[in-house]
């Protein structure tokens, strides 16, 4: 983290669908229940899968050197443990050695000598939390690094510098050893991500950090991967852990693109500091699509003053965690991303008061400590409602879990879904003051049983909360006024023709797509895609499988060159998938690209392409 604080118009090309009148975003529900509205849908298709969730042990952990040995342990405990927030992902801070770093516990040792010798000593803290996450089974051990050593950088210095090209083989054979270091030592790092933010240059020295130019990065993944080819270690590089979604959409291509680079990155990292919007959410996905690899949501705080843009505040109540929750849902179901990971899981910057909001401390920990502890003594650990929210989360979509979009959920609420291991998971934020009831139909022939509901809410901390009632393939709850709900249900598993279990079988989800700027419905045949009036035919009536195929009479709406047509067969290639979202993006799963209308036009025969998602009105599609 840097802490300072017009297209061409056509003919219509079919004459129209019907449609079932519903409120909400994209595609038929089942029959209305009994309080007349329609439910939320669970996409049948599923989206992506969950690789982790975590938070990172940066900074914090060299104050925790000075704690009581039971207080680190209770630490471990609260962060990695099934009773605590069970974290399937730890990142671990490579110090650069603080080198003209101005705030001591953001100046993180390093273990490399001025003789080349190296000194494993170093970093007591941050080893300690390390060996914790390792001895807990933690999933993903992620290594970043914030500056290279001080010796190899333009000034000298921790922060404010750049990686000599010179070095840069030296920083490679640097990293690679400390990966083979702590290998032996039974933490293995399954990611490194090799620069941090590296379009900021860290010129106030508040904390570690290294420009890191476009034109540089591919050079520097190239030469640790080499180095790790070469050693035969199976670390994975992930990058480039942009501060913001733009300069991650703009900038990945970039330097990815360069010849022999692809192959040493495993994962796109990136940073939400930019407080992105849905159409830049969207350009994630796109990007993510273009290059060829999944995309990570890999550092957020600091966030506040009821917005998820950057403010200065220290709020460890309900509302922060509520803007944190919606954060990990947009990540999740918007950009699509594999895995979500909170900056600092601890801080000690609470400001005047660790138990109530105050403009003085900031919001980057899930549990603070007193700053003051060196000369006070005191230990004593204050949680957040934040630490809750995450454990929402990180307690249940464990690694391997599916998401699958939910569309249609009341105003004011936020509903993602995962399979898992033949249970569905479901978190859902209630941002709304009053209790609000949801419905949430699966498109399954599979029947579903209620086993677990736990919730975090201003009174509340995991608590056990009501079960929702389950009718055929439909659940219904009352939602507690602002809060979190995480419910976990059953699917029984039915015999297939050979005698196995299975649990998977779903219908398709039907009905007509209307474009929310011009009121009209999507129709296309094997000459494009264009809006046309309402009118009830079945060249409108969409099917959507769990294939993510969207069928018509006309046949599959395929993504083309040229823009969106219908094809007679289903081939399962990326340019017939398509992903349909809660906020009515429909995205092409071959580009990562929105079906946009044209100049936003909303004219009969209005032409419909594909289009980098902007959050726009004629990208948003609705049930009609």
């Amino acid at each position: 983290m840097h802490m300072t604080h017009p297209h061409p118009r056509r003919t219509v090309l079919a004459t129209a669908a019907a449609a079932l009148a519903v409120t909400g975003a994209l595609l038929s529900a089942p029959p209305a229940t009994a309080d007349g509205a329609a439910p939320a849908e669970v996409s049948p298709h599923a989206a992506q899968t969950i690789d982790d969730i975590g938070a990172s042990g940066a900074w914090w952990v060299n104050d925790l050197q000075h704690f009581a040995p039971a207080v680190q342990a209770r630490v471990a405990r609260l962060l990695f443990s099934a009773q605590g927030l069970d974290l399937s992902s730890y990142r671990y801070n490579i110090g650069g050695g603080g080198t003209a770093v101005t705030t001591p516990a953001r100046a993180a040792q390093d273990f490399h000598t001025p003789d080349g010798s190296y000194d494993w000593s170093k970093d007591k803290g941050g080893q300690t939390f390390l060996k914790y996450a390792a001895k807990y089974g933690v999933q993903d051990l992620i290594g970043f690094v914030n500056s290279a050593p001080a010796q190899w950088t333009t000034n000298g210095q921790s922060c404010g510098g750049q990686l000599k090209p010179e070095n840069e083989g030296d920083y490679a054979k640097y990293i690679a050893d400390v990966t083979a270091h702590f290998a032996k030592q039974g933490a293995k790092f399954d990611y490194i991500s090799p620069f941090n933010e590296p379009d900021n240059n860290f010129g106030d020295c508040g904390q570690e950090g290294m420009q890191v130019t476009v034109d540089q990065r591919d050079d520097i993944v190239r030469a640790l991967g080499a180095e790790q080819q070469a050693r035969h270690q199976r670390t994975s590089i992930i990058a480039d852990e942009s501060s913001s979604t733009v300069g991650f959409s703009t900038e990945v291509p970039q330097w990815i693109s360069q010849p022999d680079t692809a192959q040493y990155v495993s994962k796109l990292a990136h940073h939400t500091y930019n407080n992105p919007n849905d159409g830049q959410l969207g350009n994630v996905y796109e990007t993510a699509k273009t290059v060829g690899k999944d995309s990570w949501a890999t550092e957020i705080c600091c966030f506040g003053k009821g917005t998820t843009g950057w403010n200065q505040e220290y709020d460890p109540t309900i509302d922060n965690a509520l803007l944190m929750s919606r954060i990990i849902y947009k990540d999740f179901a918007t950009s699509h991303d594999s895995a979500f990971q909170w900056w600092v899981a601890l801080a000690g910057g609470y400001g005047t008061d660790p138990t109530a909001r105050n403009d003085t401390g900031w919001n980057d920990g899930l549990i603070y400590y007193d700053p003051d502890y060196a000369t006070n003594g005191n230990q004593t650990l204050y949680f957040t409602k934040r630490y809750y929210a995450l454990g929402q989360y990180s307690k249940f979509v464990t690694p391997g879990s599916v998401a699958h979009n939910v569309t249609g959920a009341p105003s004011g609420v936020e509903v993602s879904s995962y399979d898992r291991d033949g249970q569905w998971v479901v978190v859902v934020n209630n941002q709304n003051t009053t209790a609000t009831s949801l419905n949430l139909h699966f498109n399954s022939r599979t029947p579903l049983r209620a086993a677990r509901a736990v919730r975090t809410s201003a009174t509340e901390n995991w608590a056990k909360a009501a079960a929702p009632d389950v009718s055929g393939s439909t659940v219904s709850a009352s939602l507690a006024p602002r809060s979190i709900t995480t419910y976990v249900l059953d699917q029984k598993a039915r015999k297939d023709v050979n005698g196995g279990k299975r649990h998977g079988s779903s219908t398709p989800v039907t009905g007509a797509l209307r474009g929310d700027q011009s009121g009209k419905c999507l129709t296309a045949d094997a000459s494009g895609a264009a809006l046309a009036t309402c009118t009830g035919g079945a060249e409108q009536t969409w099917s959507y499988d769990a294939k993510g195929g969207l069928r018509t009479a006309n046949g599959y709406l395929t993504a083309g060159s040229s823009g969106p047509t219908t094809t007679a067969g289903f081939t399962g290639s990326p340019d017939q998938r398509w992903l349909l979202n809660a906020n009515g993006q429909i995205l092409s799963e071959a580009s990562g690209k929105c079906l946009d209308v044209s100049g936003q036009a909303t004219a009969d025969g209005s032409r419909v392409i594909l289009y980098s998602c902007n959050g726009g009105a004629n990208e948003a599609w609705s049930r009609v």
